[in-house]
């Protein structure tokens, strides 16, 4: 990919979460207060982001996940237009039929398939649909791998991914038998297989343990630098930003955003700013948080 040439493309964006998307959608109503009137997102933005290795950071509620889902096509601004790689995402999601506007097919089995190889998409919490038909891991990772968009379907960087995920011994299991965390890194697993020209992921290593969540940040690094592809990923943990980022978005509660490297944006006054404590408590809370969630899992599995 031309980095010369943005990745990204806000050109007076504005976005909305409809009042009937629920807690799911930030600035809905809350539960007790219908009558609050759901606030935007997202009001005329506009802006150009590079490709590269980025991390998405910031507090709850400052619009990571539906900036990710925007620029993804995942869903489609109010207003303005949003390009990836070039490509409009409402003719990335079948809504328009060439730039024109005229009104496309919606989003049939091929233009999904023709926009997930533009952009592959790992949702928060994001599970598997019904197993239907019973197939193994390793079936459905090596149907992801050749119906996808690599070039060269090498067995080297399949196997490469097996390992990093840590799934040897689970290739011959049902997805249904799988644990919450082998799901995610399955899940992983696939976003790097497929072959997209972009990789987009929204927490994707939050219930992983740190050794897996460095090695798969590992892994996505080295993609990004050996074959060009992207990765935006929403991260809570900013030592890790700070170990493999190579661009940061920092976003704010009033919706502003910070772009540059870790150095250039994770400064203490920003990152107190933007979550409103001093940085070195939110370094603490996020060794408390880890420590804390290792120790339930170690009495789990007592």
């Amino acid at each position: 990919m031309n980095t010369s040439t943005p990745l990204l493309r806000f050109d007076r964006v504005s976005y909305t979460w409809p009042p009937e998307s629920g807690a799911g959608g930030p600035g809905s109503p809350e539960e007790g207060h219908p009558e609050r009137l759901p606030l935007p997102v997202f009001d005329e933005f506009t802006a150009e982001i590079p490709g590269g290795f980025i991390s998405l950071t910031g507090p709850n509620g400052s619009g990571k996940s539906t900036f990710l889902l925007l620029a993804g096509g995942r869903i489609l601004p109010d207003r303005g237009r949003i390009e990836i790689a070039g490509q409009n995402t409402r003719i990335l999601s079948g809504l328009w039929s060439d730039a024109s506007g005229r009104p496309g097919p919606g989003l049939t089995a091929e233009i999904e398939h023709r926009r997930n190889l533009v952009c592959s998409f790992l949702y928060q919490n994001m599970e598997f649909e019904a197993d239907d038909d019973g197939s193994s891991v390793g079936t459905l990772l090596e149907y992801v791998y050749v119906n996808g968009g690599h070039r060269e379907k090498e067995e080297s960087f399949y196997k490469e991914a097996v390992s990093a995920f840590e799934l040897g011994n689970l290739m011959a299991r049902k997805l249904d038998a799988l644990s919450k965390g082998e799901i995610q890194r399955v899940l992983l697993a696939f976003s790097a297989l497929y072959g997209s020209r972009v990789i987009m992921m929204d927490e994707p290593v939050f219930a992983m343990e740190n050794a897996q969540k460095e090695r798969a940040l590992e892994f996505f690094g080295d993609l990004h630098r050996s074959s060009g592809v992207s990765v935006l990923v929403s991260l809570h943990e900013l030592s890790l930003t700070r170990k493999y980022a190579d661009t940061v978005m920092l976003f704010y509660p009033d919706r502003r955003i910070d772009l540059g490297t870790p150095d250039e944006v994770l400064t203490p006054e920003a990152l107190e700013a933007s979550y409103g404590m001093p940085a070195a408590m939110l370094y603490d809370s996020e060794k408390l948080t880890r420590e804390a969630m290792l120790e339930r899992v170690r009495v789990q599995g007592k």
